[in-house]
């Protein structure tokens, strides 16, 4: 962490090892959101192979004369761009150094890029490109395999859905784990994995349920249910008269910090990211439900 020289050293923040960029300058909006790769780009290298192989799908059914909605494609872009933005400037290190921005960034990872890339309907786009034959015919089979296993049943039942998903938000702040993956630069990353892996987990059964054909009803029920305990987390972290995480308890003094405020902040970025999140993904599904005679939401006409 060669750019920190001539910054205070303690704990929390101060003691992240590893090759990555903590910035020096003041917090403004133009820093937070110019661009500035860390060392080790993990997710943002994940973003581009993602949109690559999702366009060159695109691509192999165009050229087979099969037309691919363009929603799809919007979304899986857009899905991509968000995850670039929270990934490829200041947001990754101004994330490191205050509690707000990296609520922000974790609260667009684990609910907004989920919800966009599911409506992208990759798994799907996958089956219909991949060769039934060679190695991406291998590819097709596997996918074909996976959703069809067991380990797929459990892995989208509710239970392991909601208990990994609240994981994430009670499961890491509220103990001493969150400082133990912040300590090096790969549990930062593994965290980051973390927020966007259990977000798609978690979202895409709701939004694109085509194996199992869950009633929307039950699947707005669900939504609906996971209200109060997002506002919960928000109001927990927003209302705290005292600080919920000693990592950030020591900002660098120049930049005149009120960490009880920026824990207000990132409580409410909570709050309303969170909500926001859910209202898109009920009105998705009251949408849906409503287009469809029968009542059924699948996600094969989006």
């Amino acid at each position: 962490m060669a750019e920190m020289s001539g910054m205070p050293h303690g704990g929390g923040m101060w003691s992240m090892t590893g090759p990555m960029w903590m910035p020096q300058d003041p917090p403004s909006l133009a820093r937070i959101l110019g661009p500035h790769l860390q060392p080790i780009p993990l997710l943002p290298f994940l973003g581009l192979v993602g949109l690559v192989s999702y366009l060159a799908g695109v691509a192999v059914l165009a050229g087979r004369g099969v037309r691919w909605p363009w929603r799809r494609t919007a979304s899986w872009v857009l899905g991509v761009l968000a995850l670039e933005l929270v990934t490829t400037t200041g947001i990754e290190g101004y994330g490191m150094m205050l509690f707000s921005v990296h609520m922000a960034q974790h609260m667009v990872l684990a609910m907004v890029v989920p919800v966009l890339l599911a409506l992208g309907s990759p798994v799907h786009l996958a089956l219909r490109a991949l060769p039934t034959y060679g190695g991406g015919g291998m590819l097709r089979r596997g996918l074909l395999r996976l959703g069809a296993s067991r380990l797929a049943a459990v892995a989208l039942s509710v239970p392991v859905r909601w208990t990994l998903f609240l994981a994430s938000l009670y499961g890491i702040y509220f103990t001493p784990l969150f400082g133990d993956l912040m300590h090096t630069v790969w549990g930062h990353n593994v965290m980051l994995l973390h927020f966007l892996a259990t977000g798609c987990l978690f979202f895409g059964p709701l939004v694109r349920d085509t194996r199992h054909a869950r009633p929307p009803a039950r699947r707005l029920a669900e939504t609906f249910a996971s209200t109060p305990l997002h506002a919960l987390f928000g109001l927990v972290i927003m209302l705290s008269g005292a600080p919920v995480l000693g990592f950030f308890d020591d900002p660098d003094p120049r930049w005149s910090v009120d960490t009880l405020a920026d824990q207000s902040l990132a409580g409410s970025i909570a709050w309303a990211v969170s909500e926001t999140a859910t209202v898109l993904v009920m009105t998705i599904l009251l949408v849906g439900w409503l287009r469809r005679p029968r009542g059924r939401l699948s996600g094969s006409t989006w």
